[in-house]
């Protein structure tokens, strides 16, 4: 019974250790999310988890772009506003805590009493930085031919030429 609980928590762990795929988001969590502001234009983010890297955040976007414009009868759309935030923090882990007990040392001053000593040995604190992106955009959806612009995208190139780099959630 031992071996089967290990085997699972080993198994759920290496389900969460793997970077956000393309899907929707689901009660806020990462993935796609848009909203219609008018007829033709569309608020849409994706938000990766701390193992996406921002480049993948910004080709979801694009994709889940392009993939909606093409979902609502459109062939092209315009880029009005772009912007990625990076959310960054530090989680520690160590310490006194991981350690089951920690060695306490006092030493004597003449005025102070007894005073604390911190051993540095002991104390093995380590802090790693943890960094979410979430990237956003405001784009127009358009019929027709595709504008000579710098912010227009051909929806159906943009799904051909990034399809392959798109990685869906796996069975579950």
């Amino acid at each position: 019974m031992k071996r089967i609980f290990v085997v699972l928590a080993a198994l759920a762990l290496a389900a969460c250790a793997t970077a956000t795929p393309y899907q929707p988001a689901s009660d806020g969590r990462e993935g796609y999310t848009e909203r219609r502001v008018e007829a033709d234009r569309v608020m849409i983010s994706f938000k990766g988890n701390s193992l996406t890297e921002r480049a993948t955040v910004e080709t979801y976007l694009l994709f889940r772009a392009a993939e909606l414009t093409l979902e609502q009868g459109y062939d092209h759309f315009l880029v009005v506003t772009r912007d990625v935030d990076r959310n960054s923090r530090f989680l520690s882990s160590g310490g006194r805590s991981n350690l089951g007990f920690y060695p306490h040392y006092a030493w004597y001053h003449p005025r102070l009493g007894w005073r604390p000593y911190h051993d540095p040995f002991w104390d093995d604190q380590t802090y790693r930085e943890v960094t979410r992106y979430e990237a956003t955009a405001e784009i127009l959806l358009r019929r027709g031919p595709k504008p000579n612009e710098a912010n227009a995208f051909d929806a159906r190139q943009v799904v051909e030429n990034l399809r392959s780099s798109i990685q869906r959630p796996t069975g579950g």
